[in-house]
C-alpha cells in the first residue's frame, strides 16, 4: 500500500520518491480510491483523466498608465489587445483555434460511447444547478464528452487598469490573464504551450509586447481497458451495486495516475464511492455510511476477482493500492 499525503501542496516529494523506488513500487496494476459514484447507485471505473496546463500572460503597451482623455484613441490599449487575443482562442462552434491543439485527441470507441449514453446524464439539470441552460463547448458533442474526453481552453482571471471603487478614466499600461487548458489523450502540454505562445505573439499589434509565466503541466491519462483486470473489476462492482458499473471519465486531473503510467509503466484503476452531494473540499464535507459499507464490500469483491478468479495457484498478481 502506497500512502501519499502531499497532494494538496503539489506533491513535491512524490515524483522523486517514485523514481528512486520504482522497482519496489512497480506492479501489474494500481488501484486508486479517489473518485466517486455516477449518481447514487452506479459505480464508475475512471479510465481517463484530463491533464492540465496553466499559462499567465501580461500584455504591455504604453510605458505607464495614461489619461484616456489625453491619449484615448491614439494610444494602443493593452486591455483591448488582450480581449482580442482571448476572443480568438475559440471559433463560433466552440472549437479551440490554437494551431495543432487537437493533435493526440482521439474519438471515443463505440463501446465506451454506448456505456456513456446508457448513463442517461441529465445535462440540463447539471447546468441548471449553477444557473445555466446552454452548453458552451464544441457543437455536436454531448455534455459527458465535453467533461470527460474533450480538451478545454478557459480564462480563469483577467485584470488591468483601475479596478477599485469608484471610477478612474485610466488607459492601462498592462493587461493580464490566466488561461488554463484541460488536456486529454496524447496531447503534449509542452507543444501546446509553445503553440499558444506563438499564436499570442502573432496577434500583437505594433507597440505591444507580451510576457508569459508558466504554471505547471501534467499530461492526460487514458487507461488500457482491454486489460482483463478492468472488466473483472466492472463485474465485481456490478454484483454489489443496483446499477451495472461503467467505464467513465473524470474532468479533473489526478496526476498520480499519470505518474504510475510514465514512471512505473502500469495502468491505474480509479474506483471510489463518493456522492455528488458530499461537498468535497467544502465546509461540512461528508461521506455516506452506505458508500463506506458498500465500498468495503466492493473492494473485497474486486481484490478477490483480481487475485484469485481464473488463476492457477502458482500465479500471482501484484497490485499497488494507493
Amino acid at each position: 500500500m502506497f500512502f501519499e499525503g502531499e497532494e494538496e501542496s503539489g506533491s513535491p516529494s512524490l515524483v522523486p520518491f517514485m523514481t528512486e523506488n520504482a522497482e519496489e513500487l512497480t506492479a501489474d496494476i494500481a488501484l486508486i480510491c479517489d473518485t466517486g459514484l455516477f449518481g447514487n447507485d452506479t459505480p464508475g471505473i475512471v479510465t481517463r483523466l484530463r491533464g492540465l496546463l496553466g499559462e499567465e500572460l501580461t500584455v504591455t503597451g504604453p510605458s505607464k498608465d495614461l489619461h484616456s482623455g489625453m491619449y484615448g484613441g491614439v494610444s494602443m490599449n493593452p486591455a483591448r489587445v488582450l480581449a482580442k487575443i482571448i476572443a480568438a482562442l475559440h471559433d463560433d462552434t466552440g472549437r479551440i483555434t490554437i494551431p495543432n491543439f487537437y493533435d493526440g485527441v482521439r474519438e471515443l470507441s463505440p463501446e465506451i460511447a454506448a456505456q456513456w449514453d446508457g448513463l442517461k446524464f441529465d445535462s440540463d439539470g447539471f447546468l441548471a444547478q449553477v444557473g445555466l441552460s446552454e452548453p458552451a463547448g464544441e457543437k455536436g458533442r454531448t455534455a459527458l464528452e465535453m467533461i470527460w474526453s474533450r480538451p478545454t481552453c478557459e480564462v480563469n482571471g483577467i485584470w488591468g487598469g483601475y479596478t477599485g471603487a469608484g471610477f478612474k478614466t485610466v488607459l492601462p499600461s498592462q493587461a493580464s490573464a490566466k488561461i488554463s487548458f484541460r488536456l486529454v489523450g496524447q496531447q503534449d502540454p509542452n507543444a501546446i504551450r509553445e503553440s499558444f505562445r506563438s499564436m499570442v505573439q502573432s496577434l500583437l499589434p505594433p507597440d505591444c509586447s507580451v510576457e508569459f509565466r508558466e504554471h505547471g503541466t501534467s499530461a492526460g491519462s487514458e487507461m488500457a481497458t482491454d486489460d482483463p483486470a478492468f472488466e473483472a473489476a466492472r463485474e465485481a462492482l456490478s454484483d454489489e451495486w443496483p446499477q451495472a458499473a461503467a467505464f467513465v471519465g473524470c474532468g479533473g486531473s489526478i496526476p498520480i495516475a499519470g505518474h504510475f503510467k510514465t514512471i512505473l509503466g502500469m495502468d491505474a484503476m480509479l474506483i471510489g464511492f463518493a456522492r455528488d452531494n458530499d461537498a468535497i473540499h467544502s465546509p461540512n464535507e461528508k461521506y455516506d455510511q452506505r458508500s463506506f459499507h458498500k465500498g468495503i464490500r466492493s473492494w473485497a469483491r474486486i481484490l478477490h476477482l483480481q487475485c484469485f478468479q481464473g488463476r492457477k495457484l502458482e500465479q500471482t498478481l501484484k497490485i499497488l493500492l494507493f
